[in-house]
């Protein structure tokens, strides 16, 4: 069954809102409980950076942001969830694509026209105040998604011109660099006409800017009471027929009823329902909802520890498929690592069919390793290492070790291997016996090849 890759994100720059739940997390926990779903959910904390320079703010919101998923039903087995700085593969991605991204482009986004008509009004630069951060702001997000190849985004209405965008990104790649090839999928959006821009206390978009928010879990059932007491309303008096769909109540109501429950409560608005009946009536609507919520959010709160080790899982599983991925890229774009003798096109059309070690840096500093078979295959990651001399010792001692000995095999099924008593190496995307087998016939022909070299 072909599966539809789904993807959404929320900033980092706060605690999360009714808003943020009705408008992105929901839909699209409901959408990855669907079996031809492959969900992929992540903490956009970059673009937390943009908004917001209070470093505890941004930890703490990481932390609130990832409870927050876990404790509204994300299935963190099931589905891809991490932090967008775990994967490195996105801001290289996301240079490559500005590299290639018109200025004109950038200079109709929203966030940015509105940023200049603000200083404009003011009688200011008209760049003043603005970060590189802000403007480039839709290719990084652009990265974001199309670094996972999304095929659906559920985004706000605030935010259909950025995957407009993206699109028209990935075109120009696709056009520029694929040569037959579409390395992108042109991602579509998702709004929920009922619920993506959820209105706040004063009808306007429910945003932390407007400080017009209704808590999610913060501050508890109290605060979720009296939030809903601030909602504004007209001046219509008990028993005078209320405008149902003109009033933001209403709109906040239907976005969490049943349709049968949504047409009695407007009915009963109608008919003179008091405005404090009706924020009664929301609130107990509410609570039903998120009150289990909000004690699994606790419980997680409690255990950060906890937290970081699902999101260092995910980052894992979201790595598997970035890391292969931004090779293609760059081989794509021309940042190719290997080095082809030009002058001897038949010897290095050979080497390039048998196996072969690639040595590397990694983001921290350190250095390893990767056997690729003759097939391109990755068969081994090589343990971090703090010079390449020794790493390169490794892979000496690799092609001369007795397999029986070294190879050591997982209780995950995959293998590890040993050589003097150390961890040298792994087995990489190895999930069940049969597929340890094949790799071990691979390993001893790739072993082979390279000691006949």
């Amino acid at each position: 069954m072909k599966r539809t890759r789904v993807l959404t994100g929320i900033t980092t720059t706060g605690t999360p809102h009714l808003g943020n739940y009705a408008g992105a997390l929901r839909p699209a926990i409901q959408a990855s409980e669907r079996a031809d779903v492959d969900a992929f959910f992540f903490m956009a904390d970059y673009h937390a950076l943009i908004k917001c320079d209070d470093p505890a703010r941004v930890a703490r919101s990481r932390l609130e942001i990832a409870a927050t998923w876990l404790a509204a039903g994300l299935d963190h087995e099931k589905v891809t969830f991490y932090r967008q700085s775990d994967i490195p593969e996105i801001p290289e991605l996301s240079w490559i694509l500005t590299c290639m991204t018109p200025k004109g482009l950038m200079n109709r986004a929203h966030a940015y026209k509105a940023s200049v008509d603000q200083n404009t009004a003011k009688g200011v630069e008209m760049d003043d105040g603005i970060t590189m951060g802000l403007y480039s702001y839709p290719i990084l997000m652009a990265a974001d998604i199309l670094m996972f190849n999304a095929h659906i985004v559920p985004v706000g209405k605030d935010q259909v011109q950025h995957l407009e965008m993206a699109r028209d990104i990935a075109q120009r790649f696709n056009h520029h660099y694929g040569q037959g090839r579409e390395y992108f999928v042109l991602p579509d959006v998702q709004v929920d006409e009922d619920v993506a821009t959820l209105p706040g206390l004063d009808g306007r978009k429910m945003s932390k800017s407007y400080g017009n928010t209704i808590p999610l879990f913060e501050g508890g059932r109290k605060e979720l009471k009296a939030a809903i007491a601030r909602i504004q309303t007209d001046s219509k008096l008990p028993g005078e027929p209320k405008d149902a769909e003109n009033a933001h109540l209403f709109s906040l109501y239907r976005a969490f009823a049943t349709v049968e429950q949504t047409q009695q409560f407007k009915k009963a608005l109608e008919e003179g329902l008091a405005w404090g009946q009706a924020k009664e009536d929301l609130f107990n609507l509410l609570e039903g909802i998120l009150g289990p919520m909000r004690e699994r959010y606790e419980a997680l709160m409690a255990k950060p520890q906890e937290i970081e080790d699902i999101l260092q899982a995910g980052a894992v599983k979201a790595r598997a498929y970035a890391s292969p991925f931004i090779k293609e890229i760059r081989e794509a774009v021309g940042l190719r690592n290997t080095v082809v003798a030009v002058t001897e096109p038949k010897a290095a059309k050979k080497s390039a069919k048998t196996a072969r070690f690639v040595s590397f840096r990694d983001t921290d500093g350190q250095f390893k390793f990767r056997l690729v078979a003759a097939n391109g295959q990755e068969l081994l990651l090589s343990v971090p290492f703090a010079n390449p001399k020794d790493a390169g010792l490794s892979t000496k001692a690799m092609t001369q070790m007795d397999m029986t000995s070294a190879v050591q095999v997982r209780a995950d099924e995959g293998v590890d291997i040993v050589i003097d008593g150390q961890v040298v190496a792994s087995s990489i995307d190895v999930k069940t016996a049969a597929e340890r087998e094949a790799m071990l016939a691979l390993l001893a022909e790739s072993l082979a090849q390279l000691n006949a070299e």
